[in-house]
């Protein structure tokens, strides 16, 4: 890349990370795991160090937070309120050691003393103590000037008023952190989306009345601006906290050499299921101030300091509860109902269990303590369960041979080419005879892929089934809109876009037609090839005419077992009843030729992140045009990853592994001889 290229991706990561400090600062809604925003701000760190050229105030090596919030007073801290860099591994913590060893001119055989402690996962705040008196609370803010939140701050019991102590200081700025504990937690989580979006809420109000009610605690741990203190050492003055009046973390450690931080970290990070409030890390402090006033500060953050974070990958939780989910190929999938547990910044309460052969492998029950996995975009899971804190009276779970929406039975089909039972069990309702199937059938007809109908979701087709207005898909063309205006969430401006995007969709190419029917083995790819083999809508009725499938083994992909999806579909009488109604109020597209000479051609593609100006399905339209091919997952076939605007990490850091080509939307259209 040149440097105007260069520029254009920094700035552009500068603007990303800009958003979601908004969003976990000033929203209190983070809208990525704590992993994806570290390793953001460590891109744009070594772009720094990379290309001096690049700059910006709004670096995380020049600022900190978010701006204050408009509703509170701004006040400047005396002392910056800092962040910390970030360790991840014990590579991360040689280094750090290094370069304090290195920057004090000391003996690489020498040991750091290190204070230890536990990083929770709260507000930071900032408390003013003048003779001894409690006088202002900051909140952190942009680190230079936080909110005025003084009168929240006095409603929480933790923190002294006044402290009358001899040894404490004339005047001092300590500082801490504010947070819900779990137990406390569970009381108000229907009003916030984990334990510190509530701290962070709670602190924001406007009515401290209201700040009251919430169980918020402090526990200290530093300090910022000091007149008068005499104290040497971190884990000195961490003692002196507790004398004073104030909580201090009881996991506080003193240690020294890098391997025995390790064994601590892992050591905590396996207790840390047992704490009461969510800690994501450990912050580890030369413990000499004597050091830390020599080591000082690099950018926005200190030499002598560093929080070595945890997993952000897995909990500890237990099982309440097993419920059967039915999906719209009748696959019955078992769900975990777990206690909601804080997992990478986001509250877990649900995991899936897979299907039956998983239950029955790892042995899961009801009431079992279990480790529950959240990785990357998979969906939470649980990993094992811990066998010796199970119930005696625990009883096996016993998978449903009937299917619990239907009343159905259900089976294991075998699969010809392994000669296995397949591991999934399936209701054997076929069509819309079963509720469950027919629900999610209908969710995906309206999905984006389908007939991507606007402000159709999935929320909309369960509320307009129990109000009986959905039934089939073709009453989705042949809504009441007077009913649906007078409920509650709807009026004359939101049914008239409903209106207006349901008509917009009835013109379809056939190839999206197919694939919103939900025919089991049938997804995109399989439709795209049925399409351009029918040509028409009229020929795909006439399978079920005819009742003669054998042309569909000519087509290259389509195999034995598409072929006999596609037969039970139009054997189902049901079936036939919505193909025929569908028929009337649609406009189904014919295939055209299709480019099989196109500058991509032989060339595999896959789309990650929003693009600019282009929509995801727009963009896979344009690239079969010119004859590339869509692939769904990151492997060696594939030869292009196309990444926009926030991007899968986990599918860029594949694609990296696999040396597959990560361009970008403008790099993508240059390859099409095209300007973006």
């Amino acid at each position: 890349m040149n440097n105007d290229q260069i520029k254009k991706d920094y700035f552009k990561k500068i603007k990303l990370i800009q958003e979601y400090n908004k969003y976990y600062f000033d929203k209190n809604k983070p809208i990525v795991p704590d992993q994806e925003y570290d390793f953001l701000k460590k891109k744009i760190i070594n772009l720094e160090k990379k290309y001096l050229f690049l700059k910006s105030n709004k670096s995380p090596t020049q600022s900190v937070g978010f701006k204050p919030s408009k509703n509170f007073k701004k006040t400047q801290h005396k002392v910056a309120m800092l962040s910390l860099g970030n360790a991840f591994n014990e590579e991360d913590l040689i280094n750090f050691e290094k370069k304090i060893l290195n920057f004090l001119s000391l003996e690489n055989s020498s040991q750091v003393e290190y204070s230890a402690e536990p990083k929770i996962d709260g507000i930071s705040a900032s408390l003013f103590y003048k003779n001894g008196k409690f006088i202002k609370g900051l909140s952190r803010g942009d680190g230079k000037e936080g909110e005025d939140i003084t009168k929240n701050l006095k409603t929480i019991k933790d923190i002294p008023k006044s402290i009358s102590a001899k040894n404490f200081p004339v005047e001092i700025d300590i500082r801490g952190e504010i947070f819900i504990q779990n137990d406390d937690f569970e009381k108000i989580n229907e009003k916030f989306a984990n334990p510190r979006n509530a701290a962070s809420g709670s602190l924001r109000q406007k009515d401290s009345a209201i700040t009251k009610k919430i169980p918020l605690k402090f526990i200290a741990y530093t300090y910022g601006f000091e007149k008068g203190m005499k104290i040497n050492t971190q884990s000195c003055f961490l003692k002196n906290l507790k004398s004073w009046g104030f909580k201090t973390n009881p996991f506080n450690k003193t240690i020294k050499g890098v391997k025995n931080l390790i064994l601590h970290h892992r050591i905590l990070e396996e207790k840390r299921k047992e704490i009461k409030f969510d800690i994501d890390g450990i912050v580890y402090k030369v413990n000499d101030f004597d050091l830390q006033k020599r080591l000082g500060f690099a950018a926005n953050a200190p030499r002598w300091a560093i929080a070595h974070k945890f997993s952000a990958h897995s909990s500890i939780s237990q099982i309440l509860n097993v419920e059967i989910q039915i999906g719209r190929t009748g696959a019955l999938t078992p769900v975990a109902k777990i206690k909601p547990v804080n997992i990478g910044g986001v509250m877990v309460s649900n995991a899936t269990l897979h299907n039956e052969d998983e239950i029955n492998r790892k042995d899961i029950r009801i009431g079992d303590t279990a480790t529950i996995e959240r990785a990357g975009d998979v969906i939470p899971h649980v990993i094992s369960v811990d066998l010796k804190k199970r119930a005696k009276n625990s009883t096996k779970f016993i998978f449903p041979k009937i299917c619990p929406s239907c009343g159905s039975n259900t089976v294991k089909d075998f699969n010809e080419t392994t000669k296995k039972e397949d591991a999934v069990r399936r209701c054997t309702s076929e069509g819309y005879e079963c509720e469950k199937i027919a629900i999610e059938k209908i969710k995906h007809f309206v999905s984006k892929e389908a007939f991507n109908i606007d402000g159709f979701g999935k929320k909309i087709v369960e509320n307009f089934w129990k109000l009986n207005l959905v039934k089939l898909p073709q009453d989705i063309f042949n809504l009441d809109y007077k009913k649906i205006k007078v409920l509650e969430g709807w009026g004359e401006l939101s049914v008239s876009n409903l209106k207006f995007s349901i008509e917009e969709k009835k013109k379809i190419s056939l190839e999206r037609f197919i694939y919103s029917l939900g025919i089991r083995h049938i997804g995109q790819e399989n439709a795209k090839l049925l399409a351009r083999h029918l040509k028409s809508l009229g020929n795909f009725l006439k399978l079920s005419i005819n009742k003669d499938f054998s042309e569909l083994s000519n087509i290259d992909g389509i195999g034995e077992t598409q072929i006999k999806s596609i037969q039970n579909f139009f054997f189902n009488q049901t079936n036939l009843k919505v193909l025929s109604k569908l028929k009337e109020k649609l406009t189904v597209i014919d295939v055209t030729q299709v480019n099989d000479n196109g500058p991509l051609k032989n060339k595999t593609f896959m789309l990650t992140g929003k693009l600019d100006g282009i929509s995801r399905a727009e963009a896979k339209s344009l690239i079969e045009q010119n004859s590339g091919k869509i692939i769904s997952n990151v492997s060696k076939k594939l030869d292009f990853l196309i990444i926009g605007e926030k991007p899968t990490i986990k599918k860029v850091n594949n694609a990296k592994e696999l040396n597959i080509n990560v361009i970008n939307q403008d790099e993508w259209m240059k390859i099409l001889n095209k300007t973006s």
